[in-house]
């Protein structure tokens, strides 16, 4: 417990300012996201470019690497999913139906199971399981957040609780506090969202 404490003390110490930058825009992001706030894209994407080099150039997580190239692309598209009227209205919150369960969770096991077995052949990645794990929860969490399903939420809360270890493990301390926020926030998140289908629907 003692090395844990003196290993978190140091690496607070130790994080540089564009690390809390990132970590500012991350929090800010999912806080404009539990609002339903579109900022929730364009706060999101300084965020995520900040922590695609960092990934790459700094920990040798190659999978979160990627994971937050994806989240650019995908708050590209999701800021316009959020935006465009359907038939005179904006994109509702909704539940998965069957078929999407089916697809998100086919989609996970796909991802989760690449991206292993890139890193596990093709990187020095010393945590392999758990970086590609992690990945592929977010990978669809946001895409199942760009079509605004209530279930988005509990993927978060999935790759929050992998992601707190992880980071801490790579040395990115302030990173992995970020992660204790965004699962309080994904909880929240999810309650706020599952208050206003109720609300919706009636």
């Amino acid at each position: 417990m003692h090395d844990l404490t003196q290993q978190f003390i140091s690496g607070m110490k130790n994080t540089s300012w564009q690390e809390f930058v990132a970590v500012f825009f991350g929090i800010i992001s999912v806080l404009f996201s539990r609002k339903e706030n579109v900022l929730v894209y364009p706060t999101g994407i300084i965020n995520t470019v900040l922590y695609t080099w960092f990934c790459f150039s700094w920990w040798s997580l190659y999978a979160e690497g990627s994971l937050n190239f994806y989240y650019t692309i995908m708050s590209i598209y999701g800021w316009y999913v959020w935006t465009r009227k359907k038939e005179g209205a904006v994109l509702a919150i909704s539940y998965n139906s069957k078929k999407d369960w089916i697809i998100s969770l086919s989609f996970f096991a796909l991802s989760w199971a690449l991206l292993f077995f890139i890193l596990k052949q093709y990187t020095n990645s010393s945590v392999p399981l758990a970086d590609s794990f992690a990945s592929a929860a977010a990978y669809t969490g946001m895409w199942q957040m760009t079509r605004k399903k209530v279930e988005n939420w509990i993927w978060w809360i999935i790759t929050n609780i992998v992601s707190v270890p992880l980071y801490f493990y790579k040395g990115a301390v302030f990173t992995s506090v970020q992660y204790v926020v965004f699962l309080i926030l994904a909880i929240l998140g999810l309650v706020e969202w599952i208050k206003k289908t109720k609300k919706q629907n009636a």
